[in-house]
Parts: C-alpha cells; structure tokens; sequence
C-alpha cells in the first residue's frame, strides 16, 4: 500500500469501471490509497467495452476477459464497491448505491450510501433509438457484457434452428440487420460472419454461413465510418463486400418489428434479429442531477472537465467535453484514457491541498483503428509521428489495433501481470475452440 500524503478528509469517489473510470481509479489508488479512492461499478468484473462485438460474436469469452474489480482494487491500492448507483444528493455530498441480489433474488449487499468530497461521473453511454418505432422492444445492443452474452446464445440457437430446418426446407436462412455503420456495426459484422463460419464447422451439418447467413449493414450517412477519413471508409466497405455483407447507405430506419426493418424510403429488410449500433446517449440517471445536458443528455463540462458543481467532474462518454470548431471529444476509448490521465493530476493536487492545474484539457486525435476480422484491419494514425494521417490497413493495423487492449490491461494490471496474461491466452487458445459454443 503507498504511503499518501493525501489530506485524510479527502474522499474521492469515481463512479463508473469503464476505461476511464478504472484507468483514473488505478492511477489515483497507487498514488493515495484505498482510504481516499472509491470506485463503484454495478458488476464485479471489468471487460473493456470495445471488445464487446467480438464476445457477442463469441470470439472472446467475457468469463475468461473479464477482470474482478477486487483484484484489481488489490493490486492498484482503491476501494472497490459493487452496487447500481441509484441517486446523488448534491447538497450532502452522498451518493446511494443499490443492494445486489443473487441470481435467486436474495439480498447479498444492502443499500448503501457512500460520503464524497469529489466525485467522477464516468458511467459510459446507453444505446440511442432516436424515438424510432419498435427498436427498444425488437433490436438488440452491445451497451453490456449481458447485452453480448444474450445476443451470443440467441445467434446460436438460431443458427441450429435453421441447420434443422435446413431437412425440410432447403431455402431456410437467418436473416441479421446490423443498424448503423460505425467501428461497432463494422466490426460485428465482419466478426459474426467470421465466427459463424466456426460454428458451423464444430456441428452444423447443413448449415453454410455463406449460403445461409445474410447479414446487411444499414447506415444513415452516405458512407459507413463516416466519423473517419473517406479512404478507411471505401477500404472497410470493400471488405465487408467481400465477406457477403450487404451494405445500405443513405438509408435511416423508420420501424423495427419482430421481424423486419423498414427504412424511411419504404424497403423492408427480413430480420429474424436486429442489432441497434447506431448511436448513443447518456445515462437516464442524468436528467435528475440538476446539471446541464446537451441535447444527447450528456452532461456538459468545461475545458478543465468541471460541472457547475465543484465537487463533480467527468469524463469518458457520459460527458460532452469541449473541443474544436463548436464540437465535442468524440466517444472514443482514447478519448477516456486521455481524460484519465487529465484527472489523475488535477485530482492528486485537490487531494494534497496544492493549487489545481489551470492548463485546460486539449483532446489529441492519435487516429483511429477498426478490427476487420482476425486477420485485417483499417486505421489511420495522426500525430506527430504520422504526420497529416497515415493509412494502415491489414495485418499490421489488426496488430495495431490488438495493442491498443493489451495497452489498456498495461494501465490497470502493469507490464508484468499484461504479458503474462497475453501469454497464457494465447496458450490457452490451443485448447479450446475459437468460439465459444456453451
């Protein structure tokens, strides 16, 4: 445990495990220690939320990826408390945190409240159907590692059910619409189709993925990726063309139904399931903070990442930081890193009583990556070492884009416990099967 030389009545509490939140709890925890850092999350374990496609697509098992947030608050000197943060009382500067039940129902922790002197909203980001008919109730997300893990047992179960009706039926097919064309559609896309390939293989005799999968991408914008330069764009969509994925741009959904997508223009796209990538939005939570919104109900801030409230700040997707030319830091995980590394300093000078940071926090675009499938990827890279932008794309931007997860563990678990853990996966993969079928 290090020694703080931290003011004992400072309490800091971060709310929300995400990259953010857990990287911001880890650096600050090293330095002060359990006593002064709390972190509260609603799981006991810790996925980083980029990956979820691939544990949707049962590439990576989230039982296996995730890690416990009590190792880590071991490891790293911060508190650890699982609950559902369920109010705020600004004027007593308490937090109220959810009891946690069993899968049976049973009480296992109580309702708590938790003391604050500072607190760090990082609670993330919901998926946003923007009002459209029919997507709550029909379309699946990939807001949780729940969301993946439903939507992972659904696929293969329905993937068995066309294999049997394949005998009576040989026309049969699963039908998947993936709205919005993102890193996040794109990316599941190409997983889904890869992995189905495996599963068929390990005990589907009669289904083909590529006769009896059909999945469409539909985007809004006239290209997919369109938050990124037009070469990564035009390079994905060759990609997914050349897997069989059908790509509709220029194309916004109206209604979703139990089986169909129907788009402003009046197409109809069969849809046994229906993944929602297209968007996202704050936390409901929110909207009963008393705290400005922007109109994606995320809470305003400022250059230095305050709220109207000085005993509140935050970061990461729940936030709308300012940027350039009158627009916000995108929802990127880097973007939570960053911002991490901004409060870790600003919040260590708060804890010891020194005078805070008057820099303001400036977001540096590094550029971005896209998985395309175990043996691809897309990005491009800024900076000072790329200069004006840097295409990548294949097996060296999948590699790229693999490290920016093992960079991620090396924040939270250091270089050691990192490469021993990548070392053991990859062992581990000679064992078991590439997908996950249980």
């Amino acid at each position: 445990m290090p020694q703080s030389t931290s003011a004992p009545s400072k309490r800091i509490v971060i709310v929300g495990g995400g990259a953010g939140g857990l990287e911001l709890a880890a650096k600050l925890g090293r330095t002060h220690g359990r006593e002064h850092i709390t972190l509260v999350d609603s799981r006991p374990f810790h996925i980083w939320k980029p990956s979820l496609h691939e544990a949707a697509a049962g590439t990576l098992d989230i039982h296996q990826e995730g890690l416990s947030y009590l190792m880590l608050a071991h490891l790293d000197g911060f508190s650890f408390t699982q609950g559902r943060l369920e109010s705020i009382d600004r004027e007593r500067r308490l937090i109220t945190v959810d009891a946690v039940n069993d899968a049976q129902g049973q009480e296992v922790l109580p309702r708590r409240e938790l003391a604050y002197d500072t607190l760090v909203l990082a609670l993330g980001s919901t998926s946003n159907f923007f009002n459209t008919p029919g997507a709550a109730e029909h379309a699946v997300t990939l807001d949780t590692t729940e969301n993946a893990e439903q939507f992972r047992l659904t696929m293969l179960k329905a993937m068995a059910l066309v294999d049997q009706a394949k005998v009576r039926n040989p026309s049969a097919r699963l039908d998947l619409v993936i709205v919005g064309g993102g890193a996040t559609g794109v990316e599941l896309a190409v997983e889904l189709t890869e992995a189905s390939h495996v599963v068929s293989a390990y005990g589907l005799p009669n289904f083909r993925a590529d006769r009896d999968l059909a999945i469409t991408l539909v985007e809004g914008a006239p290209r997919i990726l369109s938050a990124l330069p037009e070469k990564i764009s035009v390079a994905a969509t060759k990609r997914l063309t050349e897997l069989g994925i059908r790509v509709e741009t220029a194309c916004r959904v109206s209604e979703v139904t139990d089986n169909t997508v129907r788009t402003a223009d009046g197409r109809e796209f069969p849809a046994q399931l229906c993944m929602w990538a297209a968007g996202i939005k704050g936390p409901a939570l929110l909207a009963d903070l008393g705290l400005p919104l922007n109109k994606l109900g995320q809470i305003e801030v400022n250059e230095r990442l305050e709220t109207p409230d000085p005993h509140i700040v935050a970061l990461g997707d729940c936030c709308a930081a300012p940027w350039r030319d009158g627009r916000t830091v995108p929802a990127r995980a880097q973007a939570a890193h960053q911002q991490a590394d901004y409060l870790a300093k600003k919040l260590t000078a708060r804890l010891r009583n020194n005078p805070e940071p008057t820099e303001p926090y400036v977001y540096q675009d590094h550029g971005s990556l896209v998985s395309l499938g175990q043996d691809a990827g897309v990005g491009s890279l800024m900076g000072k070492l790329a200069g004006r932008g840097l295409f990548v794309s294949g097996t060296l931007a999948r590699l790229m884009y693999m490290s920016l997860h093992l960079m991620h563990h090396r924040a939270v678990l250091g270089a050691s416990r990192t490469v021993s853990l990548a070392l053991a996966r990859l062992l581990m993969r000679r064992t078991r099967p590439r997908v996950k079928l249980h």
